[in-house]
């Protein structure tokens, strides 16, 4: 009997469902009640079974945090934020964005099983598994906790590469370390992500050449080939975190010591190297600016490793606290990553207290809980903000001091050095009576405090200008509009959900 078009594409859809929840370690019953409906009817759905509204399928979007009413070329995915209200309670940080992607790609170099803790479920994840499956690595979410679980084949299908998924995100490129071991050839996707200017892939490159990777470019594609060497020492272009993790993961393979000088000592990377270390490489120096790899040939073994908690959604938490002059408790922030922001913070009239540190469940990481108090009287600080290499702010910290300088009394120049259209994103927040003047790519001002207007705005696309302007609503008094929130999606799980429950008042709309 032949089978109706019908029934076809409901089956491909149920069978996306399928695949989609079991990655998100969600029963049957947890997303029926989710969606409002019975397991029974999430069981026909699955199996093809049941006709679906556009209504329906957009529930389920929502609830397993994945476009599957893309396949119907839906709207986007919007916020309505009730602002001008202030948060109270406690709000966890969770694990880091970037650490996750950069364990993701390393876990290619273990032919065992890696078991990763409380990963985030986050676009940018999401993608990077998407490519991981597409090439035949086995990769499921274990439970609602968060854990993951990785299986590599004897042999990845490089050929069946999902090109698609790895254009949304610039981690992709940091296959290329783990991947020249495995093959004598392949090529990756253009990396793609945040639209923050010219960022260039040199660092990369140059530093996997010292290691016998050769790479050339054509038709929207690097096209690698590999002749594995031992370089012994190395010198980044670029201390940049990405550039450096490439290295890492090709000195773990590299046997022998290799000397990477000029290395990046941000948090994703000393990640990183704890994890190289569950896999039996030996790191000297983490933490600082040269490191020592003792790579091994192979590596077989299975692990499990808790990646730290990101110190840069503790970030954004402190400066919503700030921004709305919000009482809010920040628990299991990564204090040796926030101690200057908190500095600066305290110098600028912020009150807040710190408990006493205790450990990540890495045994690595020191935490500590905030506990904010009264913001309403900031003062602008008398010198400029800018970030730098480690021992300075991190690079992706300083967008957020954007609102809070709108919020304190004077004036302050935010020089914004390593992206030149970042910047630019910042003036965004004069569609809610913000003061910011761009003078350059680079710099603005921003002259407070602000008188906070709701307005409508689409979400730039970019990570952490989308999340400025959120945090610009909230402080407005009045309903606005967030258009397109995948940006946001990208490095924030359950955002809305978990601002709601300190005292937000933000509803999640699709636009049809």
């Amino acid at each position: 009997m032949k089978t109706s078009p019908e029934l076809t594409t409901s089956a491909k859809i149920g069978n996306f469902i399928q695949q989609t929840r079991t990655q998100r370690g969600m029963t049957q019953a947890e997303l029926a009640k989710r969606v409002g409906t019975s397991q029974s009817a999430v069981n026909r759905i699955e199996n093809g079974g049941q006709n679906l509204s556009m209504d329906m399928l957009a529930r389920i979007s929502d609830a397993l945090q994945s476009q599957i009413v893309s396949l119907q070329h839906p709207g986007t995915l919007n916020f309505r934020i009730e602002g001008g209200h202030k948060l109270s309670g406690a709000i966890t940080v969770r694990t880091s964005k970037n650490a996750a992607v950069a364990l993701l790609c390393a876990s290619l170099l273990n032919r065992g099983t890696t078991t990763l803790r409380r990963m985030p479920r986050i676009e940018e994840v999401n993608r990077l598994i998407e490519v991981m499956l597409s090439i035949g690595v086995k990769v499921r979410w274990l439970n609602n906790q968060g854990d993951m679980e990785i299986k590599p084949p004897a042999k990845l299908q490089l050929s069946q590469i999902d090109a698609e998924a790895g254009r949304k995100t610039r981690s992709v490129i940091m296959f290329m370390g783990p991947l020249m071991h495995l093959m004598p050839s392949f090529k990756l996707p253009f990396a793609g992500g945040c639209k923050l200017g010219e960022r260039t892939v040199l660092p990369h490159l140059y530093a996997l050449e010292a290691f016998g990777l050769k790479v050339k470019t054509s038709d929207g594609w690097y096209n690698c080939t590999a002749a594995p060497e031992r370089p012994g020492a190395i010198v980044m272009y670029e201390s940049g975190n990405t550039p450096t993790e490439n290295a890492l993961m090709a000195a773990a393979r590299t046997p022998g010591a290799t000397v990477i000088r000029r290395a990046a000592s941000n948090y994703m990377v000393i990640d990183l190297c704890h994890y190289l270390e569950r896999l039996g490489v030996k790191i000297d120096g983490i933490g600082t600016h040269t490191l020592t790899v003792h790579g091994l040939r192979n590596i077989n073994c299975d692990v499990e490793y808790w990646p730290s908690e990101d110190p840069i959604e503790a970030m954004t938490f402190l400066s919503i606290a700030a921004t709305t002059n919000s009482p809010i408790t920040i628990k299991r922030a990564p204090i040796d990553y926030l101690d200057l922001e908190l500095l600066k913070l305290q110098h600028m009239g912020m009150k807040f207290s710190l408990s006493k540190p205790y450990s990540a469940a890495n045994g690595k990481t020191r935490l500590v809980d905030i506990s904010c108090e009264d913001s309403s009287n900031l003062k602008a600080l008398d010198d400029k903000i800018e970030a730098h290499d480690d021992p300075g702010m991190n690079m992706d910290n300083l967008p957020y001091f954007v609102p809070i300088a709108a919020s304190a009394h004077g004036h302050t120049l935010i020089h914004d050095w390593v992206y030149e259209n970042r910047a630019i994103y910042y003036t965004e927040l004069t569609k809610l009576n913000a003061k910011v003047t761009l003078l350059d790519v680079h710099r603005v001002t921003v002259d407070g405090p602000t008188n906070w207007k709701p307005a409508e705005v689409v979400t730039p696309p970019a990570l952490r200008p989308a999340v400025l302007i959120l945090i610009g609503m909230l402080a407005a008094p009045g309903v606005s509009i967030l258009r397109n929130v995948y940006s946001i999606n990208r490095g924030y799980e359950d955002f809305a959900e978990r601002l709601n429950s300190i005292g937000a008042k933000i509803e999640v709309i699709r636009e049809i």
